[in-house]
């Protein structure tokens, strides 16, 4: 298995489609809501830039691929600012920031919302323990 992931060079996540069905109302979210930089957009297509990953956000092409998409998990430096930053912007959340595991070096938090087309989105975040 590791050798065929060598062999075609995955390195990273270049682009990520999220399903839309109202172009307006999506951009106005991720630009808006979350801060992310509107790339372009091509027709019923915009591109935004999430620190180096493109996320395009198209109307499904086919009505089989009219779903919810995957969770993307947004990481954040501090979570219960940017909770409270989005909360304070419209974002309606499924919860509250919460603490999901102590790693090694940090304790990983996490918290739960929806875009503007229902799809189901998450916050994370690194939280440095003191010594």
């Amino acid at each position: 298995m590791a050798e065929a992931t060598a062999t075609v060079g995955i390195t990273r996540i270049g682009q990520i489609a999220i399903n839309i069905h109202d172009l307006d109302r999506a951009i106005a979210f991720y630009r808006d809501k979350l801060g992310l930089p509107l790339l372009f957009t091509a027709g019923t297509l915009a591109f935004f830039d999430c620190g180096g990953v493109r996320l395009m956000l198209s109307p499904p092409e086919k009505p089989e691929f009219d779903h919810p998409g995957s969770i993307l998990y947004f990481t954040v430096p501090d979570i219960s600012a940017a909770h409270r930053q989005m909360l304070a912007a419209g974002v309606h959340f499924e919860d509250q920031p919460h603490f999901i595991a102590r790693m090694p070096a940090h304790d990983l938090w996490m918290t739960f919302f929806r875009d503007s087309e229902q799809n189901f989105l998450g916050l994370m975040s690194e939280v440095a323990r003191p010594v």
